[in-house]
């Protein structure tokens, strides 16, 4: 007998009739045959309630006595829950975390998850009973009780799902699955059918708002396909999972973050250790850089761009005055009023030209670039709060994200054989990595990749202005020419500095289509270097564990080999070095993950 996982959140239970509502799904669910175990979340805004009455008596609630605090919301819907399936005639028992068995580290509202027991799930199956559990909290060795922050009931679905090797893990939300862009902002934004678990874990990370990144990253490393579904209708919602989809377009979705702020390091040393110190001081305090930018210096000086959340911004200062007081030169900058609007897609590997569509389209509507960075499919840019949803209505509309593709419908029984060849086709090499994993949350690095066929071109002094990069990327595109890792940093005295790779066989073409080009523009100037070496390392959870940054950059220092670009983000990091390190590199990254 199959097991399913559902996943109810707080809006789904808020009332007594939607736990009557809920209890029903559920119910019929068992009733098609399937075991089921159901998490559910606190109803309503009783966690928000809890948070409001601890700060009303202390200004600094000690964070055990939160999660005591806050894992009674959750303790309050499973019992609910539980009587609700019991009136339609069902046996059902609830359970917290720790009588589950979700053991997890010690860290106080943040905490992640080490094991899980099965046990008691797998006997309440043999008395045919459906297992009621509460998402969000479990236990450390000390049998404190933790919980899991933001999402954690996510979380917990998809891990029981792992554990479990459910056949599918069912979220339901107060909408009806995971669409294209906001449809708070705009009104013809698509549902997606299906997204895969890389387009998900990036619109995740930008603030998609359906899952949270955790949650997806147990489902990738598991293999758990997840279905995100209305609590209040019978849509079909979206599938994420990996299986292969046809007819996959350029660009799924359109994900911001609105309120970012922006921190520069200037005028660092160019030489080995830089890129480690920092990222060590932001580990330190497990501060979540996004959106790293570090370009080829000029005059023997680096410069060093990230964004974090604006809340963090105090405490990112901090840390970077540190980083530039231990180096003994530099310069700490930061920006405000920020918006960082990116698209995500998995046609990006296949299909060209998406760069210069989207920055001609943001030029179109005169909004200009701060920085851009980018990953195999993803392409992010740093633009002025203020034209953030101009950009996002612009670029939705210019790929024609309303327009429903070619169908793609997944009915259960190809879901269910789609799982059985997934799990029975995973690789001997990640099989092994999952296996050795001492904890069920940490990373899980899939390749470490030395890319020495690619070569750099930079481009200085360009005008910051709106449609300069559109003109450069649309040039490149329209002479057939790839495009890999795009990098541009904040621009200096009116001028912008952007570096980007291509094919080494297209590097000298490159650069003659694109002298009549940059002599519109002034005195901008275009150089390259044909031989350079790219490392990446690609995985699971490398943004949500802060550390890996650090990790990655202390190797690079150690070997005193110098970081020339770098670009990060959700499941890769990447990082130009020069070809006589390359080598070097690539055996020392090995190395730091144990590999022969």
């Amino acid at each position: 007998m199959s097991i399913i996982v559902q996943k109810f959140g707080g809006t789904s239970v808020a009332d007594v009739g939607r736990f009557q509502s809920a209890a029903r799904r559920v119910v019929e669910t068992k009733r098609q045959g399937h075991q089921v175990v159901v998490v559910v979340s606190a109803r309503g805004k009783k966690t928000d309630e809890l948070i409001n009455l601890a700060r009303e008596i202390s200004a600094n609630p000690p964070p055990r006595e939160m999660d005591m605090l806050l894992a009674t919301g959750e303790q309050e819907s499973v019992a609910l829950l539980a009587m609700a399936i019991r009136e339609l005639g069902e046996k059902a028992i609830s359970l917290t975390g720790a009588q589950i068995g979700i053991v997890t580290d010690s860290t106080h509202t943040l905490a992640r998850i080490q094991k899980i027991s099965t046990d008691r799930i797998l006997n309440a199956f043999t008395e045919n009973a459906i297992v009621v559990a509460a998402g969000f909290q479990g236990v450390d060795d000390a049998f404190n009780i933790t919980t899991l922050g933001r999402g954690g009931s996510d979380t917990t679905a998809t891990a029981l799902a792992a554990v479990l090797q459910a056949e599918r893990c069912e979220i339901y939300t107060d909408v009806e699955g995971v669409f294209t862009t906001d449809p708070r902002m705009i009104k013809n934004a698509r549902k997606i059918e299906r997204v895969s678990y890389d387009e998900m874990l990036e619109l995740a990370s930008l603030g998609a708002g359906v899952l949270h990144s955790r949650s997806i990253e147990f489902a990738k490393k598991y293999n758990v396909p997840i279905r995100v579904q209305s609590a209040h209708g019978d849509n079909e919602g979206t599938l994420i999972s990996d299986e292969p989809i046809p007819n996959i377009p350029s660009v799924t979705g359109i994900a911001s973050i609105r309120d970012s702020a922006r921190v520069s390091l200037r005028e660092l040393p160019d030489r080995p250790g830089m890129m480690s110190l920092i990222f060590e001081n932001m580990a330190k305090r497990k501060i979540a850089i996004d959106m790293v930018v570090q370009d080829v210096s000029i005059d023997g000086r680096a410069e060093v761009s990230f964004t974090v959340p604006e809340e963090d911004l105090d405490e990112t200062l901090t840390a970077a005055d540190e980083a530039v007081t231990t180096i003994g030169q530099g310069v700490v900058e930061h920006g405000t009023n920020v918006s960082k609007v990116s698209v995500v897609g998995e046609g990006m590997r296949t299909h060209s030209g998406v760069a210069a569509k989207m920055f001609r389209s943001l030029a179109e509507r005169n909004v200009n670039v701060d920085m851009v960075t980018t990953s195999e499919i993803k392409i992010s840019v740093l633009v002025n709060r203020h034209d953030c949803d101009e950009a996002i209505v612009a670029v939705h509309g210019d790929f024609e994200l309303d327009r429903q593709p070619p169908a793609t419908k997944m009915v259960d029984e190809e879901l269910s054989l789609r799982t059985e060849r997934q799990i029975a086709s995973r690789s001997d090499l990640e099989r092994d990595v999952v296996a050795r994993l001492s904890s069920m949350e940490d990373i899980v690095i899939t390749e470490v990749e030395l890319d020495t066929q690619q070569s750099r071109v930079t481009l200085s002094r360009l005008p910051d202005e709106p449609g300069v990069i559109a003109d450069i990327f649309s040039t490149v595109a329209n002479a057939g020419i790839s495009v890999d890792m795009i990098v541009q940093n904040i621009s200096r005295h009116g001028k912008a500095h952007l570096s980007f790779t291509v094919p080494q066989l297209d590097v000298k073409h490159c650069v003659e289509v694109l002298e009549p080009v940059l002599k519109q523009h002034g005195d901008s100037e275009v150089a390259f270097d044909k031989n350079i070496a790219k490392l990446s390392v690609m995985g699971i959870g490398l943004r949500s564990h802060t550390e890996v940054g650090k990790k990655m950059f202390r190797v690079f220092a150690d070997a005193n080999i110098n970081v020339q670009m770098t670009n990060t983000s959700e499941i890769r990091m990447s990082a130009v070095v020069s070809p006589d390190d390359g080598v070097n590199a690539h055996r020392a990254l090995l190395e730091m993950l144990g590999e022969p």
